[in-house]
């Protein structure tokens, strides 16, 4: 994906976690972080903790997604993924990419990776990799700023 492409649609997903959201409804009142991440990936356990504060820090002022994104065929257990949602207090929406739909539609190579779209839907922010949180911090805290003062 390239800056300012739009958000892909959220089909596809194996398997809904903590409830599911459509493009469509995360696109108009604010904007969305989507977070790409993998039971197997050390990396990614390591920053929820991070992204975990920003869904609760923002909970009125952004959208955030988890998906899983398999690594290999033990990442495909749903029982395994649950409990490492809970573990991790994910509690945001997962969205279970076990066929790679949404990941070919991001064009997506890397957990953890970190997708910003603006409300219209618009992505503003591409990161990848477990370094880089204040990074992501001031990219979704200048498209919060930008949402209120369109408003």
């Amino acid at each position: 994906m390239k800056l300012r492409d739009q958000m892909p649609e959220l089909n596809g997903a194996t398997e809904w976690l903590n409830g599911e959201v459509t493009k469509a409804e995360l696109i108009g009142e604010k904007p969305t972080l989507i977070h790409f991440w993998s039971i197997s990936c050390h990396l990614c356990k390591e920053a929820m903790p991070q992204i975990n504060e920003f869904r609760d820090n923002y909970k009125d002022k952004l959208n955030v997604v988890a998906v899983h994104m398999p690594r290999s065929e033990k990442d495909l257990n749903v029982d395994e993924i649950k409990q490492i949602a809970a573990e991790h207090d994910i509690t945001q929406p997962i969205y279970i990419d076990s066929e790679l739909k949404l990941n070919d539609a991001f064009e997506n190579q890397y957990v953890p990776a970190y997708y910003v779209f603006d409300k219209e839907g618009k992505l503003r922010h591409f990161q990848a990799g477990g370094s880089g949180m204040k990074m992501l911090e001031k990219r979704v805290n200048r498209v919060l700023a930008e949402n209120e003062q369109a408003e």
